[in-house]
Formats: structure tokens, sequence, C-alpha cells
């Protein structure tokens, strides 16, 4: 359970500076095929109708699926991009906390698919992306 935690503390560590703090984006957890995290819904992520803007859930979607995909690579070998993003919206959602979770649908060499579900507290889909990697070597 140790080695949970530091990866998750490592994970939000890297968040400091970046659009993730910027959303509150917080890692939760993790394991061999997904990654979970969760941001606050409030006035920060709303559009002017007072809804979860569509824009911040594709930005919390994206912050999820890259880092599962780099969690599986070398990274000193490889870098990991998102090259195809979509997203369905279903539910809108005003107040509370979104959770993300990440999972490979396919899991290649050189590209990674990877389907997130987002969630109200309810356990609600409120919305569902693809994201799909390109895993790249560093030159």
């Amino acid at each position: 359970m140790e080695n949970k935690i530091a990866v998750l503390e490592v994970l939000n560590k890297m968040c400091d500076n970046t659009l993730m703090e910027t959303l509150r984006i917080t890692y939760t957890d993790f394991g061999d095929d997904f990654l979970t995290a969760t941001m606050p819904v409030d006035a920060r992520v709303h559009q002017p109708d007072g809804v979860l803007n569509g824009g911040a859930t594709m930005a919390m979607a994206e912050s999820v699926g890259s880092p599962l995909s780099m969690m599986v690579v070398d990274r000193e070998k490889y870098f990991v991009r998102g090259i195809s993003f979509t997203a369905n919206h279903l539910r809108g959602m005003k107040t509370g906390i979104l959770t993300a979770t990440a999972r490979f649908i396919h899991k290649g060499r050189t590209t990674h698919l990877v389907e997130i579900t987002l969630t109200d507290e309810a356990g609600k889909i409120v919305s569902i992306c693809k994201l799909t990697n390109i895993v790249l070597e560093i030159k």
C-alpha cells in the first residue's frame, strides 16, 4: 500500500503549476489497467448557465488518460502524446465531485486507446471520452 501512496503522491506532485492544479484534479487510485482522479465541480468550472463546462470535463479526461499511458511505458526511453480525442457529454452537473476513471481498450507498442468514464457522486455517467495516445521514442 505504501508504494501505491508514493505513486499517487508523485502523480499529484506532477500537477503543480499546471492545468491540473488549476482545475484541482487529484489522482486517487490506480491499478494495472486503470487510473482514477477527482475534480470538484463549482463556479470555477461552470459555463455561463451554471453547469459543468464540457471543456473542463475534457481537460480532466485527458489529464487521466494520458498519465495512464505514461504509467506503462519506460519514461526514460519514451514519451506519450494524445493524438485524438472524442467526448460524449450525457448529463449536466452543477456541484459535487466529478470522478474520472481511465481504462485501456488497446495497449499496443506505439498506440494506446483509452476510455475515460466520468461520473457524479451518485455514480451516474456525466461523460464518456476516448483518447488515442501515441508512444514516441525520446531522441
